[in-house]
């Protein structure tokens, strides 16, 4: 029995270092995020795909948590277009989701109907996840065009441009 208890003891002892280490790998996240440069580049696409329509927007693109990475105005762009495409691509960001779905659902669901009352958030078509694979890393905010659903369609065309590198 002595020897059974020994070699528990010493089985659990050898084990610790690898218990310890695979609760520190789950204590510690490693994410994707958008580069700066990157970042410049997708808004100055989104940008100049809407100029390319006649619109005169402004693109923001925010990392995964929100945080901006990189603005372009576009010359002539209202100066409300500045947070609008921040507040797009915030929201975005938060909800893993295009602002134009969230709210069609939210003007559908009246569960949902709330969402534009949480700070930050703009429900109006024009942000987009930025994705590699199925993990959003970013989003893109564009605000100007004549209507939600065109900054929406510029900022898509825009980033697949950018599919190579987003992988």
């Amino acid at each position: 029995m002595k020897t059974s208890f020994k070699a528990g003891a010493i089985a659990l002892l050898l084990a610790s270092p690898l218990l310890a280490t695979q609760a520190q790998a789950q204590a510690v996240l490693t994410e994707k995020t958008l580069s700066a440069a990157l970042a410049t580049q997708i808004a100055t696409a989104t940008v100049a795909a809407c100029s390319a329509k006649g619109y005169n927007v402004a693109a923001t693109v925010v990392d995964r948590s929100g945080t901006v990475r990189a603005v372009v105005r576009a010359d002539n762009a209202g100066p409300h277009t500045l947070e609008a495409s921040r507040l797009k691509a915030f929201t975005s960001a938060s909800a893993r989701n295009t602002t134009l779905a969230m709210m069609e659902g939210s003007q559908k669901n009246p569960g949902a109907a709330n969402l534009g009352q949480i700070p930050g958030f703009l429900l109006l078509g024009g942000g987009v996840p930025v994705k590699v694979g199925n993990e959003v890393v970013g989003a893109l905010g564009v605000g100007g065009a004549p209507g939600g659903h065109l900054d929406e369609q510029c900022a898509v065309a825009a980033l697949e441009q950018f599919q190579d590198q987003l992988k």
